[in-house]
Formats: structure tokens, sequence, C-alpha cells
């Protein structure tokens, strides 16, 4: 009778009451941003039956919108694509087959199976970056024969990328894997599985405190065995992706923002700082660059920056491979300053309040700004910029000011990326140092003004 009396229909006779008995469901199986309303909205009919609710379809269902939800509705499984990246989502079980990295998804009706290939890493843009990323093959519905046998059953969804693409470069890393892996699992509430195509380790351990708090359970390898079955009651291939190190918080599921992300990024690596106002004497970190756009006068920079009173911490390209240290190091900055290139990404981990100043070579504004200063302000990073002189610029001693580097840049430009790159961003810089002094000026008032907003 007990059994019975926990299992009965409650009938949703007025809405209040509705809400209330959605509310209790909602806070049993999830924490999050999202609105009762919104979320639950389609369940409150004539009658609910509580314990039919399944969390996993319900958080599955939760990444998709519009008909493409209304496909994951009708038969279990839907994908959809934009300029970016790919992203298929299956609410049924689902056999991942490792030789050939398959994705057996089944059907409920007689529809005869269909193919289809993702790559699963957000930069269908760019063709460079996609012939390092391996196919994955989806095959979706019935057929005459059976699927390969389950050798490994798991009882959580699958989240299938790629760790290949532009890694190596730590922009690329955060913009490509790091924050869209955030976006589509967050809301999973660490219940899920990654399972990662072009498995690199270096790359796994590198960012091992965010996988591991995005998931509690280990990567699977599907390179390791390639006869091997794994099978799971949901699956989601490839990563949602929003924009340049950014989040739309109004296309989360959880609502999750940049202040989201960055307080993930505290919880993973300790970070201790929460305010730019807690360091005592302001730091300035000093990004050092050994192949291009390096600062030619670096020592003097150094010299002034010590003058000004900021205590000074010079950084390369090797210190930021061991993240666990490097995130803490940046923590504990007021200043970053460096001239255009990923390192400037690690600004992420700046504690609120800090400045950011990026110097901008030669015809490198748009990407200056769209790569790092417009994603500064969502992260509560001050930006600054400074902009060099074509005196400034070593393209200048090669080049001189009458040719077209200068008086025609779009004549270079109009020749594609690689000829763009082999000069604007091959340039070394030997900055002004009284006129750049103004810019350091200015970081230092605006760290030594901050206070924490409540």
């Amino acid at each position: 009778m007990m059994e019975k009396e926990s299992r009965r229909l409650v009938n949703c006779a007025t809405l209040p009451i509705c809400l209330v008995l959605i509310g209790l469901v909602y806070a049993t199986f999830f924490h999050s941003n999202d609105t009762i309303l919104e979320s639950w909205g389609n369940l409150c009919s004539e009658k609910i039956n509580i314990d039919a609710v399944d969390p996993q379809e319900f958080l599955l269902r939760r990444l998709v919108r519009g008909d493409d939800r209304v496909q994951l509705d009708s038969n279990g499984f839907s994908c959809r694509a934009d300029i970016h990246t790919q992203v298929c989502v299956a609410n049924k079980p689902v056999r991942i087959y490792n030789k050939g990295l398959t994705v057996y998804v089944p059907s409920d009706s007689d529809q005869p199976q269909v193919k289809r290939i993702v790559k699963p890493y957000a930069r269908l843009e760019d063709e460079t970056a996609m012939k390092r990323v391996s196919p994955v093959q989806i095959l979706h519905g019935n057929n005459t024969t059976d699927p390969p046998a389950c050798n490994f059953s798991h009882n959580v969804t699958a989240v299938v990328f790629s760790s290949k693409g532009f890694t190596g470069n730590v922009f690329h890393e955060f913009n490509e894997v790091i924050i869209p892996l955030f976006i589509t699992t967050r809301h999973f509430r660490s219940r899920v599985r990654f399972v990662i195509t072009d498995f690199e380790l270096w790359w796994v351990q590198k960012y091992n405190r965010c996988l591991s708090h995005l998931s509690a359970y280990e990567v699977i390898n599907p390179g390791t065995d390639d006869g091997s079955v794994h099978c799971f009651p949901g699956a989601v291939i490839g990563l949602t992706y929003h924009d340049n190190l950014a989040l739309n918080s109004t296309d989360i599921p959880g609502g999750y923002s940049m202040f989201d992300f960055k307080q993930f990024l505290k919880e993973s690596y300790n970070l201790k700082i929460n305010h730019v106002s807690e360091i005592q004497k302001p730091m300035l970190m000093l990004i050092s660059r050994r192949k291009t756009r390096r600062f030619l006068n670096e020592d003097k920079m150094v010299e002034m920056i010590m003058e000004l009173g900021f205590q000074i911490t010079r950084v390369e390209p090797e210190w930021m491979y061991n993240l666990d240290e490097f995130a803490e190091v940046v923590n504990s900055c007021s200043v970053m300053l460096g001239a255009h290139g990923a390192g400037l990404t690690n600004e992420i981990f700046l504690p609120t309040g800090a400045v950011m100043v990026q110097v901008v070579p030669l015809q490198n504004e748009w990407v200056a700004t769209t790569y790092y200063g417009g994603p500064a302000k969502e992260m509560g990073v001050r930006y600054l910029e400074y902009k060099i002189e074509p005196e400034e610029s070593s393209l200048f001693d090669t080049y001189g000011k009458d040719h077209p580097v200068f008086t025609d840049p779009k004549s270079i430009i109009s020749k594609g990326y690689y000829a763009f790159r082999s000069v604007y961003l091959d340039q070394d810089l030997k900055i002004n140092l009284e006129r750049f002094k103004k810019t350091l000026i200015e970081a230092k008032q605006i760290v030594e003004s901050s206070t924490p907003i409540n």
C-alpha cells in the first residue's frame, strides 16, 4: 500500500499546486539558474508522474531548442550545426565502438539506418584545424544486423569531443574545448563521462583539474583498444560554442555566465584571491615572447615598471605548461602586460578588478579587440591597450615608411591570412617608453582605486 501511495499520480488541479510540485522535483534532481516555468512548463499537463521523470533525459533535452527539441522528443536523436560546430544529442541507449569511432543510436520506429559524420571540435570554419580532427561516424536507425555487443556498460551520459585541432595554443584550448565543454556539461553536475578522440595525454594532464571538476569519472581514450564497445544511456557528440572566450548565459542550460566560469576555475585551481584590492602591493606580470612580437627593449621596460612602483614577474611560454601552478601565479597579479598573442588568454585567471594591458602591433587592432579586449569586460577585468606607432615596429627598419606595408596595408591583407601573418604577426616591437608610461600609470591608478562590489 505504501509503495503504491509513493507512486500515485498527482493531479495538477490548480496552477499553484502544479508549480510547487514541479519545484520539488526540480530541486530533487538539479540546482540551476533556469526558471521553473521555462524548464518545466511542458511537463505541467493535467497529470504528472513524479517517479517517471528521467533526470538524464531532462538534462539532455535542455541542450536543444525549437525544432531540434521536437526532433529529440519524437525520436530520441537530434543534430544541429552552425558555422563553428556540430552537436548531436541522443537520449537513448547508445553504443560507442572504438574501432572506426562509430556511435550506434537505435530508433523506436522502422527507420532505416542513416549515417552521419561529425567532427567534434568547435572550429568548423577553419580548414586547417579540422584536418587534425578525426571524424566520428553516427549510425542512427535500425539495421538488418545487430550492433556489436557491449564490453563496458556505463550509467551516465557520454560526451564525445576531440583534443586535437589547434590545441597546443592556450587560446584555442580554452576557446574551442574548455569553455565549450563547460557550456555543454556543467548542468550535468559531473554525471557525464568524457570520450576524448584524437587523445592527447599531455592535454588531458594539463587540464586535469577542469576535466575532473566537470566529470566524476575517468576519461575514455577510444584509441587505446580498437575492439571494445562502450554502452551509455545517452550521448552528446560535439560541444556547444558561443563566441571568442565567451558564454551566452541566455543560451546555456543553467544560465551560466563568464562569472560562473571564472568561479569554476577558482574552485578547480583553488585560487585564493577574489578581488585585486586583496593584493597589498601592485604586482605586474610581463609576458615575455621569444619568437615573434618580442619586446626588443624589454629590459628597459622592466626598469621603468619597477620605477613606477610595481612588483614584477616576467614569464615565458614554458611557464604556462604547468597550469596547476601558473593559474595561481596569474591570480596573484594586479596587472597582466603583453603583446597580442595566446598568452593573454591567461587573463581569465586574474582576480576581479585587475587590469590587462595589451600592446597592439601594427594592423592587429581587430584581432586584439576581438580575441582579448572584448572578452576581458565579461571576466571582470579592466582592459587597456597600447597601439604602437610605425616607428615602434621592426617593420619600419625592414621595409621603410614608404612601403605598402605602411602606405597600403590592404594590399598585403588582401593576399590572405598567411601573407598577413608573415608580415604583421611576425613583427617585433621597440616600445616608446615615455609614451607607454602613461598607460602603465593609468593601470596602476585603476588597481589602487579598485574596490570590490558586493
